[in-house]
């Protein structure tokens, strides 16, 4: 039976989410398989990968194929390296000490570089939300100026208006007082 390592689809529409397994190469896609080996979850930033280790390697030698894109999560792990230097001690290159020695401190630099993108890609979303913030603060300080602005002129024509309604009595006060006055100046001289 020829097997195969692929990824099967989970998760809902526009957000996908796969599982490892190992399958027959009959088998559909999302079908049955005979063992999940992990998961891999491309909607993080960097991706987020969750994989047995020494299962996968057991699947990848005892000659089980992955396609292509299981190969280079297979790969970016390390199950392809671990292969490669298992290789070497089997052929007397070195002993089981140095392959994992080796492979210890690939897995670490590996590991700072990913540590380097998550921490850079932080840093960008935390710039990012800085300056939409500062932007916002821009955007409401202009329309706070422009409603006091707007207060402003509201209040002033109101004061005008006012000072006119204050005129317009004053002056129809002082020509409902000019004819009593001059009745009462009138009045005195018929007599």
């Amino acid at each position: 039976m020829a097997t195969k390592i692929r990824l099967q689809r989970g998760g809902r529409k526009n957000y996908a989410f796969y599982s490892i397994v190992i399958a027959d190469v009959r088998a559909p896609r999302d079908g049955k398989f005979t063992e999940k080996i992990g998961t891999y979850n491309p909607n993080t930033n960097p991706a987020t990968v969750d994989l047995n280790f020494e299962r996968a390697l057991h699947w990848v030698e005892c000659g089980a194929q992955p396609t292509d894109t299981v190969r280079t999560i297979l790969s970016r792990e390390g199950v392809y390296m671990m292969k490669h230097l298992k290789g070497g001690v089997k052929k007397g290159a070195f002993d089981e000490a140095a392959c994992q020695q080796k492979f210890d401190a690939w897995k670490a630099g590996k590991d700072q570089k990913l540590t380097a993108a998550r921490t850079a890609v932080a840093k960008s979303r935390e710039e990012l939300a800085a300056k939409s913030l500062e932007q916002e603060k821009k955007v409401n300080e202009a329309i706070a100026k422009k409603l006091a602005e707007k207060a402003a002129a509201a209040a002033a024509a109101k004061a005008e208006a006012e000072a006119q309604a204050a005129a317009e009595q004053a002056a129809e006060a002082a020509e409902t007082e000019a004819p009593a006055v001059e009745a009462e100046t009138e009045a005195p001289a018929e007599a």
